[in-house]
């Protein structure tokens, strides 16, 4: 009988000194990838923010960590301060993707002058007219409103036809005939 109890206190022993090794993967993966799967179910465009940042900051740190392995190994403490960073991140007690979103990606990103930086003219290509009219409508909709999008396809659609009928001429098209 004693035997049996010194295993399960062995057991524990590695349990307790790999803890980081254990609970790190159910963290910063296994919880993240349940909860963006939710996410893509869901309406909800904060658990998406949440999760996309989650996600672009754990490549972040991945990267760093590939970086600097060799500095890292240094410090023994690392291993736990990523558990607790991953934590942090993950957990909706903390959101904390969503703090880092708010507070230093978005100013970053939303600062006009510091997107300027990082702008690459892309090459014209006519497969995207479309994509960039829905994307453009899409961000009118998102800082305008439903109603507001739909005035505004309304006033076009007037001033278009009264510039029809001025102009006394007509134009065929494949469906329509103006």
């Amino acid at each position: 009988m004693g035997s049996g109890s010194g295993n399960s206190e062995n057991f524990l022993q590695v349990v307790l000194k790999n803890f980081d090794v254990l609970a790190l993967p159910l963290v910063s993966l296994l919880y993240p990838l349940y909860a963006s799967i939710k996410a893509i179910e869901t309406k909800s465009r904060t658990d998406d923010q949440q999760w996309l940042t989650y996600w672009v900051l754990y490549s972040m740190i991945t990267l760093f960590e590939l970086t600097f392995a060799k500095l890292i190994e240094w410090f023994p403490i690392w291993p736990y301060a990523k558990l607790i960073l991953m934590c942090w991140l993950v957990f909706p007690q903390f959101n904390g993707a969503a703090y880092v979103y708010k507070h230093y990606i978005r100013p970053y990103y939303m600062n006009p002058q510091a997107a300027q930086i990082w702008y690459l003219p892309r090459k014209k290509n006519i497969f995207r007219k479309q994509d960039d009219i829905l994307t453009a409508a899409e961000k009118y909709i998102e800082q305008h409103g439903t109603e507001e999008f739909e005035r505004l396809i309304t006033k076009a659609d007037r001033e278009a036809r009264t510039r029809r009928n001025n102009n006394n001429y007509t134009i065929f098209d494949d469906d329509y005939m103006y």
